[in-house]
């Protein structure tokens, strides 16, 4: 087992029966980034909250400062007239999409067109094949995540579902769902931010050492 996980299920037995689902959740996100694909994440309400929250971690130095190589510094050095200022204030990052966060297109789409059918726009809009979707959703029911995930499949994305006990229908669509042991939506995504903190943890790992 991954050191990281394993800290992860010291700390919360009650996710022992996760650990499957939460390392192919690595594993895909992993290989993604390995072939220069991108993640794109939605949810609703406190989900929606934890969408912004993962981005925040891959996209800067999260545990890690994360050092850009000396190749790209040498070439923003060149770009800012010889000051170092942007090598050294840059850090690595690994490409990740928050789709909650954008105002004008969901509330433009939701009076103009559907609004149970935002987040797969953006997913229409955003997704490559080789990318992977994160649906967060703690009933596994949620329409307007459902339909990203439909939707994400059809273009090739991995889908990776973050949802409760059941599952609901999430658990059916996406390629990897983890589901947590609690029916509680706070009991449900208590424990889901400690999962995707572990995998961020992981990525930033594997990626910047």
């Amino acid at each position: 087992m991954n050191t990281r996980l394993e800290k992860l299920i010291g700390k919360y037995p009650e996710l022992l029966e996760c650990q499957n689902s939460i390392m192919e959740a690595f594993n895909a996100i992993k290989k993604s980034y390995e072939a220069n694909g991108k993640l794109l994440l939605a949810g609703n309400g406190g989900s929606a909250a934890d969408c912004e929250h993962v981005v925040g971690e891959l996209m800067k130095g999260f545990m890690s400062k994360r050092p850009l190589p000396q190749t790209i510094k040498a070439k923003l050095k060149e770009a800012a007239d010889g000051s170092d200022y942007l090598g050294e204030n840059l850090q690595g990052a690994l490409p990740a999409i928050s789709l909650v966060s954008h105002s004008a297109l969901m509330t433009a789409f939701a009076n103009d067109v559907a609004p149970d059918m935002v987040f797969a726009q953006q997913v229409y809009g955003y997704g490559k094949l080789g990318d992977v979707f994160i649906g967060f959703s703690t009933s596994g029911n949620s329409n307007n995540i459902n339909h990203a995930v439909k939707v994400a499949k059809a273009l090739g994305l991995t889908t990776v579902g973050f949802t409760g006990k059941s599952g609901g229908a999430l658990k059916e669509l996406c390629d990897i769902t983890i589901c947590v042991p609690f029916d509680s939506t706070p009991d449900i995504q208590e424990r889901h931010l400690p999962i995707y903190h572990t995998l961020c943890i992981m990525l930033e790992e594997e990626f910047f050492g």
